[in-house]
């Protein structure tokens, strides 16, 4: 550094004073120019630009954030467009707002108009890096959620870990989300999938804008948890998504959606009738109270298709809706459309999932287990137990009782097909790590693995717990999906037994405990009895 400044004086001392002036006038007018294209300008003004506008952020230990970026803008049912402009330097230092839901308290901050915003995490802004993208689409189903709604979805720590930048957004959910009027006009044609594709909207904001965030937008992995692994899955047969986004990563997402386009327009027309109202007066909806739309949306689905008993494994009403251009099939169907044949795929379940634990009651015995299971599985009781000690040896009778029932089984189909029609690899995996919290109780329960994978143990004690194991986990874990969205592959040498791709003949799953390793086709037999036994 010292050389180079001697080497800059001795310059200057060699120049006419008409250079020199000309040469300090440009450093200036570079300096003012250019100052907040640069990393110096981090905790004081850190700011970037995007095509509607110039926007500033925070800058925390090493990492720069910008939250509630606008995204999209959308009328009611109407598919979104690109935002408005802006002049001047928007602040997005603090969440936006979230899609409007039912289930959320009524201080919440959901807002119709202005929740089509999403986040974004980078290790550096304005450089010439390109960065792997990875973007966390949240669960909730298809009817709630958001990505600003829990601690742990904070992308900081895997974005610091694994110099990449990570987007989350939110989007239109529920009636808002997939309200198919299409019976009603052109207009409303693609109204039962605007869900979709407002994610379809932030692939395209990310496409256009995430150089500036020091993205790559050629290395896009989208992933998901529950809902938003079921989401993963509907962007891959989604037309309008082809080339957004590399790699696909589906977390506990493998919900059966049933619905087709008779069923979906039937609930349009019949929520139609609960207001009283003509195909021509569709329009009228507009300014019906969000609360009394999601109210007759509620019996309109009850007179149709019916409603969903929540945990089961299939999903049906105001959800994703087959219509041949916006959504070419359902995902889970059993495997995905071709338009994804060459995207690799990541895809896995935690071991007791949406199933209720029995791990806190310790002093439960074989017997009673056993009474207990008659009711799911009646005199295939014994083979069930059979079964299940052949695939996991050393179970307890709380093991039995609390295995997941709905994700595992159609995971192991899906991947079977997708492994064999999709010409990139799949990787399969099953989280058996389970909580010490409130006394072990709640086993390796939907979502735990979160934590993990955003290596943010440190924000997940009421979950996770601070145990040395749990930071040993995580690292693993995290390293695991950072490799993927780098590069297709998740192996991480001298970390994990090596992870070969899954193929029906070998089952390959890496299994993530204390202990990490490989199994092959260990729970296919027992996922199939259960499978069988549930009709499904």
């Amino acid at each position: 550094m010292l050389f180079k400044v001697y080497i800059f004086v001795k310059t200057l001392k060699l120049m006419n004073k008409s250079t020199l002036k000309f040469t300090i006038l440009f450093a200036l007018i570079f300096t003012v120019f250019t100052g907040c294209n640069t990393n110096d300008s981090k905790s004081e003004n850190p700011v970037t630009s995007t095509l509607y506008g110039d926007i500033k952020g925070t800058f925390n230990e090493g990492i720069f954030a910008f939250k509630g970026i606008p995204y999209a803008t959308a009328d009611r049912f109407m598919p979104p467009q690109a935002p408005e402009s802006w002049k001047g330097v928007r602040e997005c230092v603090e969440y936006g707002p979230t899609a409007m839901q039912p289930s959320r308290s009524p201080n919440a901050n959901m807002d119709e108009k202005n929740s089509f915003c999403m986040n974004v995490w980078t290790p550096a802004i304005n450089d010439s890096k390109k960065r792997p993208v990875m973007l966390w689409i949240h669960g909730g189903g298809f009817a709630s959620g958001s990505s600003n709604m829990d601690v742990i979805f904070d992308g900081a720590a895997l974005a610091k870990k694994g110099d990449i930048v990570l987007v989350s957004v939110n989007h239109r959910l529920n009636i808002l989300g997939y309200c198919d009027l299409s019976a009603c006009g052109e207009k409303y044609e693609k109204s039962g999938n605007v869900g979709m594709l407002d994610l379809v909207e932030s692939l395209k904001w990310i496409k256009q804008n995430i150089k500036n965030f020091g993205g790559d937008p050629d290395n896009v992995t989208i992933f998901g948890e529950s809902g938003g692994g079921g989401k993963v899955g509907t962007l891959m047969c989604m037309p309008d998504a082809r080339g957004l986004f590399h790699k696909a990563i589906i977390m506990s997402g493998t919900l059966i959606n049933k619905m087709q386009k008779d069923q979906s327009q039937a609930i349009g027309l019949a929520l139609l009738e609960e207001f009283g109202l003509t195909k021509d007066e569709v329009a009228l909806l507009d300014s019906i109270p969000y609360n009394k739309l999601v109210a007759a949306g509620d019996r309109a689905c009850e007179k149709t298709v019916g409603l969903r008993t929540p945990g089961t494994g299939i999903v049906f009403g105001f959800d994703p809706t087959v219509d041949g251009e916006v959504l070419l099939q359902q995902p889970f169907s059993p495997g995905f459309s071709k338009i994804s044949s060459d995207i690799p795929l990541m895809i896995g379940t935690t071991y007791n999932e949406l199933i209720r634990s029995s791990y806190g009651q310790k002093d439960l015995t074989l017997e009673q287990a056993k009474q207990r299971l008659v009711g799911a599985y009646g005199d295939k009781t014994d083979e069930y137990i059979r079964l299940f000690g052949k695939t996991y040896p050393n179970y307890s009778p709380q093991d039995l009782l609390s295995i997941d029932t709905v994700f595992r089984p159609n995971t192991i189909v899906t991947a079977d097909v997708a492994a064999t029609e999709k010409s990139a690899p799949v990787y399969s995996y099953l989280f058996g790590w389970k909580t010490p919290v409130n006394d072990g109780s709640r086993g390796s329960f939907h979502g735990l693995e979160l934590a993990f994978v955003f290596n943010n143990i440190d924000l997940s004690e009421n979950s996770t717990g601070h145990g040395q194991e749990a930071y040993d986990l995580a690292d693993k874990m995290s390293s695991a999906w950072l490799n993927f969205a780098k590069t297709g592959n998740p192996n991480v040498k001298d970390v994990l037994p090596e992870w070969e791709p899954y193929l029906p003949g070998n089952g390959t799953t890496m299994y993530f405990n204390n202990t990490c390793e490989i199994k092959y086709n260990h729970d296919r037999e027992l996922m199939e009895f259960i499978k069988e036994a549930n009709n499904e």
